[in-house]
Order: structure tokens, then sequence, then C-alpha cells
């Protein structure tokens, strides 16, 4: 665990998901699982009047590096709609794509902590599960809420 791939920011995220419950009662729920390293993420939404997110909960079983977006995801998904989850989602896979310079990471807060994994593509599945999650429990509940 030496790697600047783990790094006490990283240990650190993850270490802060240990508590996180799911929902009784969700609006929608998304199971995403990671073919490539086997992770899994489940998310619970519950969405207000207006499709944004008023109560999440969530059960990661994921690498460090899965845990640490997921607690990254957690903590800032609160008051988001499906518009600004799936453009968050499409920046993130950017971010970690882009190699030939620093990319812009203020889409999100706090996920540059992930810059390090840009160069370990088998990574970044892990890194993306969690937001893929959450944005497909919110198209799912908005779905059945008839928005």
């Amino acid at each position: 665990m030496s790697s600047p791939l783990y790094s006490h920011d990283i240990l650190r995220l993850a270490a802060s998901l240990a508590g996180q419950q799911r929902l009784d009662a969700p609006d929608a729920t998304a199971d995403c699982r990671s073919p490539t390293c086997g992770s899994r993420v489940i998310v619970d939404v519950r969405l207000d009047d207006q499709g944004r997110i008023s109560a999440l909960g969530l059960d990661a079983r994921a690498c460090a590096l899965g845990q640490a977006s997921a607690a990254l995801m957690a903590a800032h998904a609160l008051g988001r709609n499906s518009a600004e989850l799936e453009e968050a989602l499409a920046k993130l896979d950017i971010f970690l794509h882009t190699q030939d310079r620093v990319p812009d990471a203020s889409f999100w807060p706090g996920v540059e902590v992930f810059a390090p994994a840009r160069a370990y593509p088998a990574r970044h599945p892990s890194i993306l599960l969690s937001f893929q999650a959450v944005r497909d429990a919110v198209r799912q509940a908005a779905q059945q809420a008839g928005a």
C-alpha cells in the first residue's frame, strides 16, 4: 500500500464510509457491479418534489478507491438532480482519462484526490461505480415519479 495511488487522503476517505447505511423506504435503488474488479455499490435515494436528492443511503463493497469514491460522492450528492449527476459522471470519466494535461476538477468537490489514478486505467471502473449507481437510482426514481 505504499503506492501513491493509495494516498493517505484516499485511505481516509475510504474509512469515512464506515457507518453509511441503506435507506428505509427509498424512492429507488440501484445496484451496480464492476466486472473488472468485482466491486459492488448499492445506492438508495429519495427525491424531493423538484427531483433533487433529499436522502441517500448506500452499501459499498469495494476496494479502497471504490470506497473513497463512494464517500466523496455521498458527501456532495444531496440537492443534486439527474442532469447534474449525469454531467458529474461524464466529467469524472474525462478527468480520469486525461493524461496529457491537468484536467479540470471543479465539477465535484474533492475529486482531485483521484488524480494519481489517471495513470491506472484498470482502476477507473472502481472510481466511476458509485457515481454510476447514484445516477441510475435518481433516473429510476424520476421515472417512477413520472418526471
